[in-house]
């Protein structure tokens, strides 16, 4: 399969800076809730990006928000950034973001952009990123002092956060269905 590069670079270049904008804002975003465990909107941006994009402009600005963040913009969550918040227990799950964009281009490449193929690769890039950030945190945290296992990291970690996740993941999904078609 030959990959095809974007006709209209500018539109294109502004497309994808918008989204980064989303993506920075979105991760300031922290609500609170009862249970004290708060949850930022970061992944209802990642999956709109790539929902609403499509997989390569998606994956472009997913990777441009952790290039920003990288170089010391603060534009992740609490805002913070440089190479120092991968160097966090939270850190797998910046990475985590560009390996679930990646998937979800992989999807789009693979089956098409139906709505369907959305959804099963937003689903599946949320088990991605989930993988990629209890890995980093089993890594991390054990540096610390203090080991913990499997278990506890998915307790601490992901199980908490997946009714928000899927949450998001939902209006994500409803939002890129409408938007899609008005973004070419």
């Amino acid at each position: 399969m030959e990959m095809t590069l974007p006709k209209n670079r500018a539109k294109d270049t502004a497309y994808i800076a918008v989204f980064v904008a989303l993506m920075a804002v979105c991760s300031w975003i922290t609500i609170p809730t009862p249970t004290r465990i708060d949850f930022t909107l970061q992944t209802l941006a990642l999956f709109l990006a790539v929902g609403v994009l499509g997989g390569w402009r998606g994956t472009l600005a997913v990777a441009a928000y952790l290039l920003l963040g990288l170089a010391g913009a603060p534009v992740f969550s609490g805002f913070s950034g440089g190479p120092g918040a991968l160097l966090t227990p939270s850190g797998g799950y910046l990475v985590g973001f560009l390996f679930t964009a990646l998937t979800m281009w992989g999807m789009e490449r693979l089956l098409g952009r139906k709505l369907w193929v959305l959804g099963l690769s937003m689903a599946l890039g949320m088990v991605v990123y989930d993988v990629f950030g209890t890995a980093w945190f089993l890594v991390v945290y054990p540096m610390g002092g203090e080991t913990v296992g499997l278990l506890t990291a998915l307790t601490w970690c992901v199980f908490p956060y997946l009714p928000f996740d899927i949450a998001k993941l939902a209006v994500a999904f409803g939002l890129s269905g409408q938007l899609r078609r008005h973004v070419r």
